[in-house]
């Protein structure tokens, strides 16, 4: 069984990470992200790497914490440097999105336009059917991702709605017409 906890994270040239107990700010050229860790678990830096180690490895919260707590460190370090990105695609006869501002308009079938505001380190873009959502932050923009995509989901028929780039929606057959036997 792997152990991604043990695996020393490294630290770009232009990311300045500092560590204050349980409390972690990292900086880099596309911004600043902080996050208060569990205080069962340990950050030491030497040089250009990071250790993540726990007080207790035997108990079971310090191991699920221990791995957990290293991606979401790795996360933070790779947001700051690269950023993330989810792309949606909208399916559907007269569907359509557009962004104004800080705010993402979808016509999505509804008897209304769907107003979808997003915070301001969350970057929107509309380029034909397909929705970008770019940040520094994995998690938000994967929420932010995930309610653009609840506003409709793509439905299992005729496949229309809002997916994820590379999402495979399972389609179901249609009602069966059968014909009608004289007698």
């Amino acid at each position: 069984m792997p152990r991604i906890g043990k695996k020393p994270i490294t630290i770009p040239q232009g990311v300045d990470v500092t560590i204050a107990g349980a409390h972690v700010a990292v900086k880099g050229p596309k911004g600043t992200l902080e996050f208060e860790f569990h205080p069962v678990v340990k950050f030491e830096k030497s040089g250009s790497e990071i250790q993540v180690t726990v007080e207790k490895p035997e108990e079971k919260l310090s191991r699920s914490l221990w791995g957990t707590s290293r991606m979401l460190l790795a996360n933070m370090i790779e947001g700051v440097t690269k950023g993330f990105e989810k792309k949606l695609e909208i399916h559907g006869v007269g569907f359509r999105a557009a962004v104004s501002g800080k705010k993402l308009t979808l016509n999505v079938g509804f008897s209304h336009p769907v107003e979808f505001p997003f915070p301001d380190d969350i970057v929107v873009t509309v380029e034909k059917n397909i929705i970008k959502i770019v940040g520094i932050d994995k998690q938000r923009v994967g929420q932010i991702a995930a309610e653009i995509r609840a506003v409709k989901k793509p439905e299992p028929y005729k496949g229309k709605g809002i997916k994820y780039s590379g999402e495979i929606v399972r389609r179901k057959a249609g009602k069966v017409v059968k014909a009608v036997g004289s007698g």
